[in-house]
């Protein structure tokens, strides 16, 4: 690896084409990511510049301590005023001054709004909680705000010999029994499934937005089996289903199950779910794609075989180079992605930043996070900041001085199991090019002298 710190990045640039996202579209993302709220921004500088010379100039024209009422430095309203009453309508809301930061629906992505992605906006989140307001969404058949009272959940067995007592919970029953509240990522099989032939969207929120991390609370689904009598000798394989119209159905493995990890929640980020995250119950199956984390679940069945759902055999499966279709690859690869800067930011000028970016894998905890910012020609150790959590979102900071100069950031992970994120031409080597889902290469993002960030990708 070159030492030569003062060599330009090399590598072949590969642009966006216009296939996803119209002018008029990627001309509003932009615009977006700039009114975002990271002060990162040249709009912001030049708006607290402006703050900076006003105030200056009313501190001269009323200096303090002069002589009569007239010299007394005036104080802003909400510091001489009676503020707003304790809130009101019941739920906190966000500063109207932060209305931009918002998940997003990408422009043309699906036919219908009922079966379609809202991306979390990465770019502006602080930590590793995704707010539940800004967790991004993912439906086959819309959502639903279903009655609890009516909601049921039956425990079954695919023949006699599997479960000794079949079972029927509400949800009073469940939420009656020992709970655990765990951290954890949920991701999309097809985030950034759009980048595997070329760059195709500009800002990090539509690269990499199909990820959230939450704090879930629930049952472990394998106290409900043991409370139902589960044969573990002849069961190996768990059905989830879900009551909203698609009927979303996916198989489960035994050895998910047999660590306790896998849940039957029902709240998230210290309250309920949501109904766009599948309220009143939804199972929680960390470190393993989100379709496997079955919303508005309704029925749990153990069998002895993977059960070849439409939504495992057709769908949510790897197209190889030669190809065949790799089925029942739910696990989520270890993967990063630098938050700031990147893609639609403006960096305010040369000089100190601190390049910030989440990491994670679903095979446990993030291990180390080295950033570059020359295109993988040398790297170097980011922080990592606690708590790292088993299959969690995990931020990392490092400290970078800008010379102006046209700079490739990227981020690499490594995981506690020692497996490394590729670069897009080491995945593409074994898996092509034409496929959707389970892309965790390296994301580079262009520095450009004017301060502007886009997202490249490096031959």
């Amino acid at each position: 690896m070159s030492k030569d710190k003062d060599s330009a990045p090399t590598g072949r640039l590969l642009r966006a084409p216009e296939n996803f996202l119209s002018p008029e579209d990627v001309k509003t993302v932009f615009r977006e990511a700039r009114d975002g709220r990271r002060h990162f921004l040249r709009q912001a500088f030049a708006a607290a510049s402006a703050g900076a010379a006003a105030s200056l100039a009313a501190a001269q024209a009323n200096p303090v301590g002069g002589e009569g009422d007239s010299n007394i430095l005036e104080l802003p309203e909400h510091s001489r005023g009676l503020g707003k009453p304790v809130v009101s309508d019941g739920y906190g809301r966000p500063s109207r001054y932060e209305s931009n930061v918002q998940r997003r629906q990408s422009p043309g992505l699906t036919q219908t709004t009922q079966a379609s992605v809202s991306f979390a906006p990465l770019q502006s989140l602080f930590g590793i909680v995704t707010p539940s307001g800004l967790h991004f969404e993912r439906h086959h058949q819309g959502w639903w705000d279903i009655d609890p009272s009516k909601h049921r959940l039956m425990v079954n067995g695919s023949d006699e010999r599997m479960l000794k007592k079949p079972m029927v919970f509400n949800l009073d029953e469940i939420m009656r029994l020992p709970s655990v509240s765990r951290f954890h990522f949920i991701e999309c099989g097809a985030n950034t499934g759009m980048e595997w032939g070329n760059v195709a969207v500009p800002t990090c929120q539509y690269s990499h937005g199909m990820i959230s991390c939450s704090e879930f609370t629930g049952v472990p689904l394998k106290v409900l089996l043991d409370m139902c009598g589960a044969d573990w000798k002849r069961g190996r394989f768990v059905l989830a289903e879900g009551a909203d119209g698609s009927s979303m159905t996916r198989t489960i493995p035994r050895d998910l199950i047999d660590s306790g990890e896998v849940l039957v929640a029902y709240g998230q980020n210290g309250e309920m779910l949501r109904p766009e995250q599948g309220y009143p119950l939804r199972l929680v199956v960390p470190g393993v794609q989100g379709v496997s984390w079955v919303k508005y679940l309704r029925r749990i069945e153990l069998g002895d075989q993977p059960y070849g759902t439409k939504d495992e055999v057709i769908h949510y499966i790897d197209l190889m180079p030669d190809g065949l279709h790799r089925q029942y690859s739910s696990l989520q690869e270890v993967k990063s992605v630098v938050t700031t800067p990147s893609g639609g930011q403006v960096l305010l000028d040369k000089g100190y930043y601190n390049i910030s970016g989440l990491a994670w894998s679903g095979r446990g905890r993030v291990k180390k996070v080295d950033v570059s910012v020359d295109g993988g020609r040398n790297w170097r150790v980011a922080r990592l900041e606690g708590p790292v959590m088993s299959k969690c979102l995990t931020r990392f900071n490092i400290d970078w001085v800008w010379d102006g100069k046209p700079s490739l950031v990227q981020s690499r992970a490594t995981d506690e199991t020692g497996h490394v994120q590729a670069t897009y031409a080491q995945l593409r080597g074994v898996r092509g090019s034409r496929s959707i889902y389970h892309n965790n290469a390296i994301q580079t993002w262009l520095v450009q002298e004017s301060g502007e960030v886009k997202n490249v990708q490096l031959a």
